[in-house]
Order: structure tokens, then sequence, then C-alpha cells
């Protein structure tokens, strides 16, 4: 099982608070998949103002949290570490469905499989599930770019 921690995740992802997503890896495929976790709480700076009256984590963070995920997956399956002056953006979205409000409290088991890369851009299918149902669902394009 190739896991990683919070400091493992430090050096594949130039993420940090508020907007790392990633809590943990538990395990991972170079060049298939990868299945990480968020933990969602009532202390994310988002959930003052989406909703106050019922906090919801906006969609557009899962999507985040599903590309921060393809990330990594795609640095451990090129067999790169970032580097100053590269990294991973997302370029494309295809097929995004949100089927359940994620809330406080709730453990995001987000899963992502490689799905093919021509050059520097890669297609990943990703999944975001709470208590075994999908909440989440998306095809993430990424694309590996260097700043001069």
């Amino acid at each position: 099982m190739n896991s990683m921690d919070i400091h493992q995740i430090f050096q594949h992802l130039h993420h940090r608070y508020p907007f790392l997503l990633i809590d943990r890896v538990l395990d991972y495929t170079v060049g298939d998949t990868l299945t990480a976790i968020k933990n969602v709480t009532y202390n994310e700076p988002f959930f003052q103002g989406h909703f106050p009256h019922r906090p919801v984590m906006p969609g557009v963070l899962l999507i985040e949290a599903m590309a921060q995920a393809t990330g990594i997956l795609a640095f451990k399956t090129g067999q790169a570490q970032p580097e100053d002056n590269s990294l991973y953006y997302l370029v494309g979205i295809n097929k995004a469905r949100f089927k359940s409000p994620v809330e406080p409290g709730d453990q995001l088991l987000i899963e992502v499989t490689f799905l093919r890369r021509k050059r520097d851009l890669w297609k990943f299918s990703a999944t975001i599930k709470v208590e075994e149902h999908v909440v989440a669902s998306a095809e993430i394009l990424c694309m590996k770019k260097h700043d001069s």
C-alpha cells in the first residue's frame, strides 16, 4: 500500500491552508489510481458565507479537491517532484455532476483514475464519496506548465 501523510503531500502540491483540500493519501498505484481523504470541518473559512444558515461545501471546491488529487497522481506517474518553475494546472472539467451536499463532519473519499496522457495534457476520471455514496464526479484535465 502506498500512502502519503500531509508532509509528503506538501512535497507534491504547492497549495497551503486554506486552499489545500487533501489531508491524506490512503493509497495510489502509479499510472493508475489514487485514493485520498479530506476531512470537512465547520471551521473551514468558506462555511461563513456558504451558507450561514445551512453550511454546504461549494461545488467548485469539490472539483478543486479532485483536481489536487489528480495533480499528486500525475507527479507520481511522471516520477517527478514539483519544481519551483512547474505546476499542473486545471485546464478542463467535463461531465461534472453534484449529487448530494457536503456538510461539516463529512469525510470525503476522493478517488481518481488516470485515463490517458497526450504530451503534457493529462485526463482523469474522479469521484468523491461520503459514506460510500457518490456526492460528486467529473473528468478532470490538467496540463504541466513551466513558468519562465
